[in-house]
């Protein structure tokens, strides 16, 4: 698998762990408050690093890093993906996957076969602005129920969480995204951040009113919902 980005430490992107991140290239969808948009619209095929460069790095942080943070891009439309995580959990690291939910069924494997140990998934939007928000006209959504029910049911530590952009997304969608996740323990909405990176330019965050009554909205079908981002 090609490697197209590496952060070497975080103690934020996998919770209580201290972690390296690998980025993967290449998405099916089209977000537009997307951070990374160097690696949906403008890939790169030479990437940065080989496996076999990641893993003679990763041999190196033995008992300095817990675990190996996975996202992209969308890392499940990398054929070997499953692989790759066989060969982090050999070299005794735990695993973190980020999805945005789309491709059910390679989830469902890997929860299956417990190859996973974290997983936060991105729920885009309420359902009636999933499309518009996930950047495709015609999107069909019901890969995201059948992924929110195989988290929900696997055993596996996991997050649901939510990038608030203003231009998308109104108080009353976070209702029904709690409803879409109903039973979950862990939601968490995340303000948009500018990265300078973004598939569409000037967008803006949520202001901090609207993030707390977002929050009070979700509590009403949520036990656990945080805000990240103020």
């Amino acid at each position: 698998m090609t490697i197209h980005g590496l952060q070497k430490l975080t103690l934020l992107d996998y919770p209580g762990k201290t972690a390296c991140t690998v980025f993967t290239a290449g998405c099916n969808l089209r977000c537009p408050f997307c951070h990374n948009a160097s690696l949906v619209t403008r890939i790169n095929d030479s990437g940065i690093m080989t496996e076999e460069e990641f893993f003679m790095f990763l041999g190196k942080r033995r008992g300095i890093l817990d675990g190996v943070c996975i996202t992209g891009g969308e890392p499940l439309l990398q054929n070997d993906i499953r692989d790759f995580i066989i060969k982090i959990k050999k070299a005794g690291f735990l695993v973190k996957l980020d999805t945005n939910g789309f491709m059910s069924s390679r989830l469902s494997r890997l929860t299956d076969e417990k190859l996973i140990d974290y997983i936060a998934m991105d729920i885009k939007n309420s359902p009636a602005k999933y499309a518009v928000t996930s950047g495709i006209e015609a999107l069909n959504i019901d890969e995201i129920y059948q992924s929110i029910k195989t988290i929900l049911n696997s055993g596996i530590d996991y997050e649901f969480r939510t990038t608030a952009v203003f231009e998308y997304h109104d108080i009353s969608d976070f209702c029904a995204i709690a409803e879409m996740i109903k039973g979950a323990k862990a939601y968490y909405i995340q303000n948009f951040e500018d990265s300078g990176d973004t598939v569409v330019k000037g967008l803006h965050p949520l202001p901090e009113k609207m993030l707390l009554e977002a929050r009070e909205e979700a509590m009403k079908i949520l036990s656990h919902v945080v805000i990240r981002g103020i």
